[in-house]
């Protein structure tokens, strides 16, 4: 029996999502970790008792993008009628943003390695990254002759503005763990030995919040990135009088009063 390409752990509220493919620094092509990874995130966010997700890689790489050698495959999709390529990219990587992106959770992405390609569009999917010492980040599309398919140009240009993500995109060239602190594209830097329970520590901080506000707070930010002003502000106040209405917005209210740590229900 072949192992699975991604293994899920929930424990106090957080699921650890890692991508199972290291013999192969685990890309997301030529094997079966596109379909593994958007049911792994389904059960995440189908799950009342995960608060955060982390997502990290098995081995020495966080993930090395697309397969080349199946690029050089003369049946691959990659080689296939330019509109039956671009259904296949529809059908295939272009899900993945929209599930991370669609995740009511927050998400954190432990960089363990190599971050490549279509890998470093995977973290800048997620709403913060930590990167071990050992991490490098690569937008080397254009190297190959190739463009980000998988809407990391959306991603990045969010993430770093313009000017940095213009850089990275036409120069293909590597970014290592500290130049990637200075520019923002990590939190912070830790020793590779300790990459996880850092995520682990950050993860908790969020996992202890009220679960029901945490949702909805992701939901608010998503909003914030497509809505103008005046609609954001009516999102804002329907949201806010729901959180009004919830058992663990009381509990917080009482805590605070009795100088108690509050205990959260996720009602």
């Amino acid at each position: 029996m072949s192992k699975p390409c991604v293994l899920l752990d929930v424990k106090d509220r957080i699921a650890t999502v890692t991508l199972n493919d290291p013999e192969r620094r685990n890309p997301i092509t030529g094997n079966d970790m596109i379909e593994a990874l958007l049911e792994t995130f389904a059960k995440v966010q189908a799950d009342p008792e995960v608060s955060v997700m982390i997502l990290t890689g098995a081995g020495s790489a966080f993930c090395a993008g697309g397969d080349i050698k199946e690029m050089n495959d003369p049946d691959s999709v990659f080689r296939k009628e330019p509109l039956a390529a671009a259904q296949s990219y529809v059908d295939g990587v272009q899900r993945l943003p929209q599930a991370i992106y669609n995740l009511d959770i927050p998400t954190i992405a432990a960089v363990n390695g190599a971050a490549v390609g279509a890998g470093c569009d995977l973290t800048m999917m997620c709403d913060m990254r930590i990167a071990s010492e050992k991490a490098k980040f690569g937008e080397v599309f254009l190297n190959l002759g190739i463009i980000p398919g998988d809407a990391g140009s959306w991603f990045l240009l969010r993430r770093l503005g313009h000017q940095l993500a213009a850089d990275l995109t036409f120069s293909g060239r590597m970014v290592e763990a500290k130049e990637a602190l200075d520019i923002g594209m990590v939190l912070e830097v830790v020793p590779h030995d300790t990459l996880l329970d850092r995520a682990r520590e950050r993860a908790a901080v969020i996992a202890a919040k009220p679960p029901r506000a945490v949702r909805v707070a992701k939901r608010l930010m998503r909003n914030a990135e497509r809505m103008d002003l005046p609609d954001f502000l009516n999102s804002a106040a329907a949201y806010q009088a729901l959180m009004h209405q919830t058992e663990d917005h009381h509990e917080a209210i009482s805590a605070f009063i009795e100088k108690r740590k509050p205990n959260f229900t996720g009602r």
